[in-house]
């Protein structure tokens, strides 16, 4: 039995494993395919060793089923990508669809993206990362369970280089303020539309269909970019 002085100690996740019910075939990627797409948590990454190449790096951190991330990886094969995503059945997914349609620019991490970030990665080593859509945990109650903390957002911050950029969007309006206010009262980070300004969507960010689904039912969407001072 725990101690209460460990479960006061335990770390808050952003996440809860709900592995849900994963197919045999996602089973079998994660198993047959790992070696060649996954990336172990424990394990330093050097971009350069792993996709044999200098190339930009763009992190997505909690890619979903994968979707934007391929059609970014297709669009774009001359940066690299790595995927972070703690389900095991979107990354089974992935791995399959890796494979099917012969992406080779992609890597994926299936472990806390906090943890990733701090422990996997040098400082100054990625040049961007997306945050699409995040679990609001729109319970107050819950709000402390929210990816976007300052805690998380410095570890983001040491890993990327200077000039480096961090974009987020969400659909719920009380977690753009969340984000936003937590962006801003990061020293290390400038807002790049002006301070506490929201951005349009580039061209370049996918349209996910978690988005288009929250576009249908009426919901606003808001992005935010910032980069790292130089």
């Amino acid at each position: 039995m725990q101690s209460n002085h460990e479960n006061h100690h335990r770390p808050i996740r952003s996440f809860v494993r709900r592995e849900g019910r994963i197919t045999p075939a996602q089973r079998r990627a994660l198993d047959e395919l790992w070696p060649r797409f996954g990336l172990d948590a424990d394990v330093s990454v050097d971009t350069e060793t792993v996709f044999g190449r200098v190339r930009p790096t763009i992190v997505e951190v909690g890619f979903g089923n994968g979707g934007a991330l391929l059609q970014m990886a297709e669009e774009n094969p001359d940066k690299n990508y790595i995927g972070m995503d703690t389900h095991r059945p979107g990354a089974g997914r992935l791995l399959l669809q890796l494979a099917e349609r012969e992406i080779t620019n992609v890597r994926v991490m299936c472990e806390d993206a906090k943890l990733i970030l701090e422990k996997s990665f040098s400082p100054d080593s990625i040049d961007t990362v997306l945050i699409f859509f995040p679990d609001p945990w729109h319970k107050k109650r819950h709000h402390k369970r929210r990816l976007i903390q300052t805690g998380f957002v410095k570890s983001i911050v040491q890993a990327l280089k200077p000039g480096g950029r961090i974009y987020v969007a969400t659909d719920w309006r009380d977690y753009a303020e969340h984000i936003m206010q937590v962006l801003s009262n990061e020293p290390a980070l400038e807002n790049c539309v002006g301070k506490f300004q929201y951005a349009r969507r580039p061209g370049y960010r996918p349209l996910t269909k978690y988005e288009q689904r929250s576009q249908a039912l009426g919901h606003e969407v808001w992005d935010m970019i910032f980069h790292k001072a130089i």
